[in-house]
């Protein structure tokens, strides 16, 4: 039985995170229902490699979409295949689409639900709550916000993030007061407010994202044209209109208050928009409940997806959590786990079903054990540094044993009476006749 352990449910969605989405449509359409179970851990150290969506097959795990379509197509002997009917030019449209979907989406994902500090309050981090056991829900979506707002600085959009802009606007402001460049008049100007941001943001944002949102959604309406799937018309999808389906549902479902991704797919692309509706309908059924997720099966009504409780907490699994984060904030800690993530990850890549060949899986693996290795080297050369400049201090004085000097005070103390003028009557204090 293989086991899909996904985030949880957001947004009506039988999950917050688009590669998830994409892998769950992918094993409805490819997989029978009785050969998986759905499970909504919404927590990726369950995977070796430290991330969801991830297939679980006894002692194997595999992480990340395409690894987990390549691993399900070796699995089941190109049974379980959606893109075995597909050669030739057709192939390199499904690759070609899929990496573009991919690198995009993901961007215009990032924007709308982690960046936008509107939609990142009301409603993303929110949905993260209800999907999230304590401590889980304190420290894992900043961390994934963090992580978005990297993916999409050089976008130049960081004016959705309004903290950020902010921020930004008080150290231009306090540089140009240092330099003299406003008057002493103006410098107790009061802070704008909410509303006054929110109508600066949307008016500086508005043409780059309109921008955006065109390059995803127009090339991939031309490919559908008036298909009921992206390469063929009355037969089943590709790997393709699952990813598609992955990213667009998170675009096109989600309500939220700057809503501008969602107004430009219907908008803009509406026989997309329609697509997407339709193919979500045919994959999740109707609106996913939590209840659904995380009472599983045990339910008396049917559920269109396979889902399996998911472990309970337990105080052990809490403390791991808590020392695992306390590790990732230390950072000789942080740099040995994230190497040994890397080395796990190199030793459970199979070139058989992984998009990485032999000669790379190789290589990830080599870069782990030199990167280690430079870590101990580091390590050394600071102890090394640290010995060497205690064993100065002690040679110049600086640092003296406690011990040492009170047994060179006692000397002195004797040696000054010695040498002084007393007699020996006064040094023993006996009379001598």
């Amino acid at each position: 039985m293989l086991e899909l352990h996904v985030w949880g449910p957001a947004f009506s969605l039988p999950s917050i995170d688009p590669q998830c989405l994409a892998t769950i449509a992918y094993l409805v359409k490819a997989v029978p229902k009785e050969e998986w179970v759905l499970v909504a851990s919404s927590d990726p150290s369950v995977s070796p490699t430290n991330e969801l969506p991830a297939l679980r097959n006894g002692d194997v795990w595999v992480s990340k979409f395409r690894n987990i379509v390549d691993y399900v197509r070796q699995y089941s002997d190109q049974a379980w295949d959606l893109d075995a009917e597909w050669t030739g030019l057709d192939n390199a449209d499904i690759t070609a689409f899929s990496a573009f979907v991919e690198s995009n989406g993901q961007l215009l994902i990032d924007l709308s639900l982690y960046v936008s500090s509107q939609n990142y309050y009301a409603s993303t981090s929110p949905a993260y709550g209800s999907i999230l056991t304590w401590p889980n829900q304190w420290i894992l979506p900043p961390k994934l916000r963090h992580a978005a707002k990297h993916r999409t600085e050089h976008l130049g959009l960081s004016s959705l993030d309004l903290e950020a802009s902010e921020e930004q606007r008080e150290r231009e402001r306090s540089a140009a007061v240092s330099a003299g460049q406003i008057p002493q008049s103006l410098i107790s100007r009061p802070r704008e407010t909410v509303s006054s941001l929110l109508g600066k943001t949307a008016r500086s944002s508005h043409f780059r994202l309109d921008a955006l949102t065109a390059e995803l959604f127009e090339p991939l309406e031309q490919l559908l044209g008036k298909k009921a799937y992206f390469l063929a018309d009355g037969r089943r999808p590709s790997s393709l209109d699952a990813l598609v389906l992955g990213y667009l549902s998170l675009a096109l479902v989600p309500e939220v208050p700057a809503a501008w991704l969602r107004e430009s797919l219907r908008t803009k692309t509406p026989r997309l928009a329609s697509y997407v509706e339709r193919l979500r309908e045919e994959c999740f059924g109707a609106a996913v409940q939590l209840e659904d997720a995380f009472s599983g099966n045990t339910t008396k009504k049917p559920l269109p997806l396979p889902w399996q409780k998911p472990e309970r907490i337990n105080a052990a699994k809490i403390g791991n959590t808590l020392l695992n984060t306390l590790a990732d904030a230390t950072p000789i800690l942080k740099e040995f786990r994230m190497n040994s993530r890397l080395q796990q990850a190199a030793k459970s890549i199979d070139p058989r079903s992984s998009e990485y060949s032999e000669s790379e899986a190789r290589a990830i693996s080599e870069y782990a054990i030199a990167q280690r290795r430079d870590l101990y080297i580091s390590i050394a050369s600071v102890a090394a540094g640290v010995a060497a400049m205690v064993g100065y201090l002690f040679y110049n004085g600086v640092i003296t044993i406690a011990g040492e000097e009170e047994e060179y005070d006692e000397d002195e103390d004797v040696d000054v009476n010695i040498g002084g003028s007393s007699s020996a009557e006064d040094i023993l204090g006996i009379p001598i006749s």
